[in-house]
């Protein structure tokens, strides 16, 4: 038997301690329940992308964690970006979105120097991004948008928006 769902904002736990030591904020005293229709579209973006948060330290009082939703429209790429010091794990839940970077630990021959690499993915796959990588998301489907939950070791969203997928050389600049 199932139960119920619950009402945003209920739950709370009655025997966490409330000492000057240990002081219990409201937001960090419950179990928060984010519904689907209720995330933050209030985020960092990149071109290309929209951004949801789920939780937060806005939304529900986070510390350590970032959790969300990133939709990326049919035919389309984000921005090159990276999220700084956070790491970042994306669980995709719809499409076939490709994740693009750069591995510059190839400079061995015949490649020679730096090559881009793309990760094709499907429903049910996870990605890892390392703090600082660059890279970018693409949805080369024509018709259906690619649907990520995302999750980051930082208390919000870090989205450095970049012009390229790897650093400018002195040449470029």
């Amino acid at each position: 038997m199932s139960e119920p769902l619950t009402t945003p904002g209920e739950g709370f736990h009655p025997h966490l301690p409330d000492t000057p030591d240990h002081p219990v904020t409201p937001l960090r005293s419950r179990l928060h329940h984010i519904r689907a229709d209720s995330l933050d579209g209030d985020t960092a973006q990149s071109g290309g992308m929209r951004r949801f948060a789920a939780v937060s330290g806005k939304t529900v009082g986070s510390e350590k964690l970032w959790m969300g939703q990133t939709h990326v429209a049919p035919s389309t790429a984000s921005s090159d970006h990276h999220h700084g010091e956070s790491e970042t794990a994306i669980y995709v839940v719809s499409g076939h979105p490709e994740f693009v970077f750069v591995d510059d630990n190839s400079g061995e021959e015949p490649q020679g120097g730096p090559q881009e690499v793309r990760l094709r993915t499907s429903p049910g796959d996870y990605i890892f991004v390392p703090p600082f990588v660059p890279h970018r998301e693409e949805n080369p489907d024509p018709t259906d948008e690619a649907v990520v939950v995302i999750a980051r070791s930082t208390q919000e969203a870090i989205v450095v928006n970049l012009p390229r997928l790897y650093a400018l050389s002195p040449d470029d600049a």
